[in-house]
């Protein structure tokens, strides 16, 4: 029987990367994104798959991760991998953020995960069986002077830790939880014409691809012995100082 995946934020970059990456994996993939036209334009490039279906709404709203979990387990019958991929990145100098900016990263960025992984684990605590995980960043498990985001590190290095703590409270429920750090990713959110410099940010000399963070979240979704892992994909960013 096929394992159903809940991915948040599928319209489009790591998101839209990890919905195709499950489905060559043979699992059933529940997708959301804020508009049903996001949706289904996400849907048509992977191929309108029959075993894909969206849910529209705002993922920081606790209603919405009810919805996309009472459709996967109306379609599939259960969900075995919550991926909390919905966020967005905002680098700027600390004493220009906005009341506004900090309000829709805290929306999306922490509360999106709280709501979804709530409806998760008790989900997957009536199973005693599942998985999540949490997209952060690499940036907040080391800063970099050339990346000036204290904010985002705020909130990414807080969901590092609580990804450590609730792996803890659900190991006796055999639920794993682990996060993914990415470096820097070659997604729209970057334009080609800084891709050298953002390059040079990695020791690896490159910018990681959706790929490689494709491919560590489905390690992770599979892996029954690891629990409370960050594991960071950023060419060795977060090594240290180089």
């Amino acid at each position: 029987m096929s394992k159903t995946v809940v991915i948040t934020g599928t319209s489009s970059g790591i998101g839209l990367g990890l919905a195709r990456a499950f489905l060559a994996r043979g699992y059933n993939v529940v997708g959301n994104a804020r508009s049903e036209e996001r949706l289904w334009e996400s849907k048509q490039a992977l191929g309108n798959p029959a075993n894909y279906i969206g849910v529209a709404g705002d993922i920081a709203r606790p209603e919405t991760a009810e919805q996309l979990f009472n459709a996967a387990i109306e379609t599939f019958g259960a969900v075995d991998v919550l991926v909390n991929n919905a966020g967005f990145f905002l680098p700027k100098p600390f004493t220009d953020y906005t009341p506004a900016e900090l309000d829709n990263l805290l929306e999306t960025n922490l509360k999106g995960v709280v709501y979804a992984s709530q409806v998760a684990a008790r989900h997957m605590i009536g199973r005693q069986q599942g998985h999540i995980v949490n997209i952060t960043a690499a940036v907040a498990l080391q800063a970099n002077q050339a990346v000036p985001a204290a904010l985002p590190v705020l909130i990414k290095g807080g969901l590092n830790q609580m990804t450590r703590a609730l792996a803890l409270e659900l190991a006796p429920h055999n639920i794993q939880v682990n996060a993914v750090a990415p470096g820097i990713i070659e997604t729209p959110m970057h334009a080609p014409e800084i891709h050298g410099f953002l390059a040079g940010l990695q020791p690896s000399g490159r910018i990681g691809r959706i790929e490689d963070i494709a491919e560590a979240v489905l390690y992770l979704a599979g892996a029954d012995f690891t629990t409370g892992v960050i594991l960071p994909v950023d060419g060795g960013m977060s090594t240290g100082k180089w």
